[in-house]
């Protein structure tokens, strides 16, 4: 451990100090070591020279005679209240008032007095957080206290690195996001007029035989009991069975979930490899006869409903001329190409709507105006700096799109029979499976926030003010 080391931890968690969360997580993260060192500041805190000069203050007050001039002042304040409200008090209880009031001025009086004298002399109160930056400054005691305090350096060396701190920021963020989806998706289900054991079971069904169900299934739970159960399923990946045909929810979606996630990533890499240059064509030909025909396809692509597109390719593709499977088959790749361009072809417009947008922008900029002075050319303006700013935004969107994909590709799975995520929860969702729903819903936020963090990452290295930032943060 070297001494510059120690010395950016100091630095580090006295940052941390000024922020309540970090703060908070700081001395969690370290407590066997802070309960330990507590008691040690504690014992040493008596020979502290606050106290010292606290005391003295306090035998100067005794020997000028405040309390005795305080108790005067408010026994003379106190019988003219009690004559004025015609109150009937004896001297003893005014007197014991004025002595309590008096004591409370005199304590107010010695700590006044004391912090001022800190202040003159440059010395202030010491606090257990300054007890603990001074050991931090100690590579000794860090080597010492490495093993009680492992969580807690770990965690100090993220937050010193403003890269590392970015991303931890995000994924905090992320976890409690993930936490609110689940509870709002189980609250949801639970107040909803459906009932899984009489879907289930039947109009047939005997209350013995509901009874039973929910007993198995941990439905007659109350409801903090069965939302606790189902976020701790979620966070074990032990989502239980589902309440119809008895199959295992995690195995059931780590088979399907797959299959939606790979439809979606190649419709967003379609989109890109699409949108991306079509907008930029677009924008440097604004108003032409290019220009005008690609936006006027991208409306077309945003207007049309996935389902009906996914209809009339089955028509014309597989039907009509034979050339492309109707359905869907793991493994078959020419089974995927409907699906992805049908999926991808509302993302493909967006995109490169915003990416026209979004560089028609940029080039009016003055920094453009600036570069185009000092002689770049066209091409490398528009490369050098305006795609680069364009993106930012364009990659906002292809996040957010990409979140709905996951989400919204019900429709595009149940028109070509894809065994997805999205199809299996809305095959569940009359029921309510519960634990399907929910492992279906909260694996997809999951999947969406890491998505968000990826971007947030790409921010990072597209924007220098998000960097800039990030130093000063």
């Amino acid at each position: 451990m070297k001494v510059g080391d120690s010395a950016k931890l100091q630095r580090t968690f006295q940052d941390t100090q000024g922020r309540t969360m970090y703060r908070l997580l700081i001395y969690l993260a370290g407590l066997p070591l802070h309960l330990l060192l507590y008691l040690f500041y504690f014992m040493q805190r008596k020979d502290d020279t606050y106290k010292a000069m606290k005391a003295e203050v306090k035998r100067e007050i005794a020997r000028e005679g405040r309390k005795e001039v305080y108790v005067a002042e408010y026994e003379d304040q106190l019988l003219r209240k009690a004559a004025f409200f015609k109150e009937e008090k004896s001297r003893e209880e005014i007197q014991r008032q004025a002595e309590r009031l008096a004591d409370e001025k005199v304590q107010q009086e010695i700590a006044r007095r004391t912090d001022e004298r800190f202040v003159q002399e440059g010395v202030r109160k010491r606090t257990y957080a300054d007890y603990f930056q001074s050991l931090l400054g100690r590579p000794a005691f860090i080597v010492a206290s490495l093993v009680p305090g492992f969580l807690m350096y770990i965690l100090l060396f993220l937050i010193s690195n403003p890269f590392l701190k970015y991303i931890m920021e995000r994924l905090v963020q992320s976890v409690f996001v993930i936490i609110g989806v689940g509870v709002l998706v189980f609250s949801i289900l639970y107040i909803s007029p459906f009932d899984p054991a009489s879907n289930i079971l039947g109009e047939s069904a005997t209350e013995e035989q509901i009874a039973t169900f929910n007993r198995i299934h941990g439905l007659d739970l109350p409801y903090w009991q069965q939302l606790w159960n189902a976020m701790k399923g979620i966070a074990t990946f032990d989502l239980g069975s589902s309440f119809a045909g008895n199959e295992d929810v995690a195995s059931s979606i780590a088979n399907k979930f797959p299959i939606t996630f790979t439809i979606a990533i190649f419709s967003v890499l379609m989109a890109i490899v699409i949108a991306i240059p079509v907008g930029i064509l677009s924008a440097t030909r604004p108003n032409s006869f290019l220009d005008n025909t690609f936006m006027f396809i991208a409306l077309i692509g945003l207007s049309i409903p996935n389902f009906w597109q996914g209809l009339i390719f089955i028509l014309n593709f597989s039907i009509k001329y034979n050339w492309l499977p109707a359905t869907y088959s793991p493994g078959d790749a020419l089974s995927m190409i409907m699906p992805v361009v049908v999926l991808g072809t509302g993302l493909t417009a967006s995109i490169a709507r915003m990416m026209r947008s979004s560089l028609l922008e940029i080039v009016h900029e003055d920094y453009m105006i600036t570069a185009r002075a000092k002689g770049l050319t066209k091409t490398q303006m528009l490369w050098k700096h305006a795609v680069g700013n364009a993106m930012i935004p364009v990659i906002t969107v292809i996040g957010l799109l990409f979140g709905g994909m996951l989400g919204g590709a019900a429709v595009t799975e149940k028109v070509f029979n894809i065994k997805g995520i999205g199809s299996y929860i809305v095959d569940k969702q009359f029921i309510p499976d519960i634990p399907a729903i929910m492992g279906g819903v909260v694996y997809i936020a999951i999947t969406i926030s890491l998505v968000n963090l990826l971007i947030d990452i790409l921010y990072a290295f597209l924007d220098p003010r998000i960097r800039s930032k990030m130093k000063q943060s």
